[in-house]
Order: C-alpha cells, then sequence, then structure tokens
C-alpha cells in the first residue's frame, strides 16, 4: 500500500488550500528552517502530521491543519535575529500569530496551536489536545529535518560495509 502525502489527500487539502495559495504562506519558502530543510516545507510536515493524528483522534483536524500550518509565519533568520524582550521560542510564536490573524479568521483553538507550539522551550501549557499534538509533531519534525542527512550519511556508509549476498 502506498502512502498518502500531503498532496495526494482531498481531505486536508481542502482544509489548507486557500491559506497555502497565499503569497505570505508560499515566502516560507525563502526562509531556512532545521538547516537541511525551509520553513514552508517544515509547516506543511507539522501541519499534514498533526492533521492525520488528530483524525486518527477523532479531534479537531481543521484547527490542528490549520494552526500547524501557521506555527512558523514568521520572515527572519531565528538564527542572527536577536529580541530584546524575549528569547526566539517565546517571541516568534506571537510574531506568527498576528501574522497568520492578517491572512484569516483564527479560532481560539486554532490561536492556542500558535501561540503554544513552542510547549517545553516556553512555558506556555496548550490549552487543547489539538495545541499538544501539533507541538509534538514540530519537535518530531525539527529533529527529523536537522538529522536527515546524518541519517543518509549513516545509511550510505553502513550499505558500503555490508557484503553482497
Amino acid at each position: 500500500m502506498t502512502k498518502l502525502t500531503w498532496r495526494d489527500d482531498p481531505e486536508y487539502l481542502a482544509l489548507v488550500s486557500d491559506l497555502l495559495a497565499k503569497e505570505p504562506v508560499q515566502r516560507l519558502a525563502n526562509y531556512t528552517q532545521h538547516h537541511h530543510s525551509n520553513r514552508l516545507d517544515h509547516s506543511i510536515s507539522v501541519s499534514y502530521n498533526s492533521y492525520l493524528i488528530a483524525k486518527r483522534l477523532h479531534l479537531n483536524v481543521r484547527a490542528t491543519a490549520r494552526g500547524g500550518l501557521l506555527h512558523d509565519l514568521f520572515y527572519y533568520d531565528w538564527r542572527t535575529t536577536k529580541f530584546n524582550l524575549g528569547s526566539h521560542a517565546f517571541i516568534h510564536p506571537r510574531v506568527a500569530l498576528r501574522n497568520a490573524e492578517k491572512l484569516t479568521d483564527l479560532s481560539p483553538m486554532e490561536k492556542d496551536i500558535i501561540l503554544k507550539h513552542m510547549w517545553g522551550a516556553t512555558l506556555a501549557v496548550p490549552k487543547y489536545r489539538e495545541s499538544l499534538i501539533v507541538s509534538l509533531v514540530d519537535d518530531y519534525e525539527a529533529i527529523h529535518e536537522f538529522s536527515g542527512p546524518a541519517r543518509q550519511h549513516v545509511h550510505t556508509w553502513l550499505a558500503k560495509g555490508t557484503p553482497n549476498a
């Protein structure tokens, strides 16, 4: 059985296609996220994988998909831009929320998803299960994206050392 991708999932696309069509969301592709990915690809991965979990748990898939897609809607390099008001982990969810509110109407759950997605790095405790899902999937995706090339290098190295049968 072939694994469905977000591009092939009509239910998911129906929830987020209006956002994906917007220039401010597409502009995220211009920003590196976790060294080996861009912010748009990262946001889509967080959104889609969170949506799949929410769907399986019979939770609010719309808020999960949309909040997940907008959780990192900011336009600066977090490695070089510093703030006097707090750390990137504290500031960027607020910037993302402000930017998301300019694009679309947000439900209270979507706002919570965006604001609380850095739970663990901040003390902002998620109010909804959907917010917790996005926060945990965001952490998973960050590790996966950052370590991807190293994992591939190890697999290639191991394959070279394996004798052919």
